[in-house]
């Protein structure tokens, strides 16, 4: 019978737990010096409150969709083993959150403000719990079934596919039902130079708050001290690196690829951390780097995706090819610790991708018809919901 949780393991969840909190600062900062100076407050505002909401759904909805766990109990109930499974919840909810931060970069400067908080809860009660449970629930009998065709369990250790390819393809989704920012591109279909970042040491401290806090993202994801590895800490690393060389090189030098490599390699390494080698580590990672580079020029200049932070190739593609990768250089055969294959990872990308998309443009295309997601063309050439930048009536104004 498997140990019940510790004080220890209580607190080693609750320290992960923060340390992911910490990282929705990160998705602020990031989004704040992406977009233009008059959209930075809303940016700030989206984040906080997309958390709160996510917070709300997943208590009351998205955790039981994926575990089957309600807290509706009296307290007394919730308190045994520590209060264990309350901290993981906060710790689930962290992972859950980032699906609403990831979208918010990719639809930023023409978004309504409340119809996303309406989608932030329904993406958070209902999609990304419903892969959640799929993968790490052993829901609906999808991982036995996986494992029974291709010899193994789909492998996701901390989210590269459950977390950042979803997000990143429901990203996606939203963009493309929004349509491109108000003089983005010109008659000829060229981008027009006019969407500047506002501020590169600000998107250079998102980068790094997100980098830091990663560390708590992947390593804790064992949830039991007993369970922590050293190789998944030395691997998010390698990862890491891999991808700011690889977006320095490939992206000449431009600030914000490489400020966004490192992000790249580290929603890379999310799947396999626990399985690779570190050098398998560093090449997931370099490729994820040089994908990001590619495909964000890619989108924005030839399919005139009008992606703001480039969330679609950052988590979605960077993601879906960790989860692919997870079931190459965690094979055995190059110097991996096993227990996936190939085609396992591939099936079970594929699906979160499928589910992303559908659950993605359902939300928003109904959100769409019903009341509307998109801001006038003079809101958006004022600065997005003009209503949040009553700034002189706040305190201390």
């Amino acid at each position: 019978m498997e140990p019940l949780p510790s004080g220890t393991d209580t607190l080693f969840v609750l320290l992960g737990a923060i340390m992911v909190l910490a990282m929705h600062s990160g998705f602020a900062f990031l989004e704040v010096g992406t977009v233009r100076h008059k959209n930075q407050v809303n940016a700030l505002m989206k984040i906080l409150t997309d958390f709160s909401i996510s917070a709300i759904a997943y208590f009351f909805i998205g955790y039981a969709v994926a575990y089957g766990t309600s807290f509706m109990s009296a307290a007394p109930e919730l308190a045994v083993n520590n209060g264990y499974e309350l901290v993981k919840f906060f710790f689930l909810l962290t992972f859950a959150a980032a699906i609403p931060a990831i979208v918010s970069g990719g639809i930023a400067e023409r978004a309504r403000f409340y119809p996303q908080l309406i989608a932030s809860a329904f993406l958070v009660a209902l999609v990304y719990p419903f892969f959640e449970g799929i993968t790490w629930g052993g829901n609906y009998g999808v991982q036995a079934a996986i494992e029974q065709h291709f010899g193994a369990p789909f492998h996701d250790f901390a989210g590269s596919i459950v977390v950042h390819a979803v997000g990143g393809w429901i990203g996606l989704a939203a963009v493309m039902l929004l349509g491109a920012r108000h003089g983005r591109y010109g008659a000829d279909g060229r981008v027009i130079p006019s969407h500047p970042p506002s501020s590169i040491p600000f998107l250079a401290l998102g980068a790094w708050v997100l980098s830091v806090g990663w560390f708590g993202f992947n390593v804790m994801s064992a949830q039991k001290v007993g369970d922590i590895s050293g190789l998944v800490a030395l691997n998010s690393l390698m990862a890491m690196v891999g991808g700011v060389l690889a977006a320095l090189i490939v992206g000449k030098n431009d600030p914000g690829f490489v400020h966004n490599g490192p992000l790249a390699g580290l929603v890379a390494i999310c799947a396999g951390s626990d399985v690779m080698h570190p050098a398998g580590a560093l090449i997931t990672g370099a490729v994820a780097g040089a994908l990001f580079v590619v495909t964000f020029t890619m989108a924005q200049n030839q399919w005139r995706i009008d992606d703001v932070l480039g969330v679609w190739p950052l988590h979605g593609l960077c993601g879906l090819w960790g989860g692919i990768a997870c079931g190459i250089f965690g094979l055995e055969a190059l110097g991996g610790m096993g227990g996936v294959t190939f085609m396992a990872q591939l099936a079970g990308s594929i699906l979160g991708v499928l589910i992303a998309v559908v659950g993605g443009a359902l939300i928003y295309g109904v959100i769409k018809a019903l009341v509307g997601i998109r801001l006038t063309e003079e809101q958006e050439y004022e600065g997005a919901d003009l209503a949040l930048h009553r700034i002189s009536a706040s305190p201390g104004s």
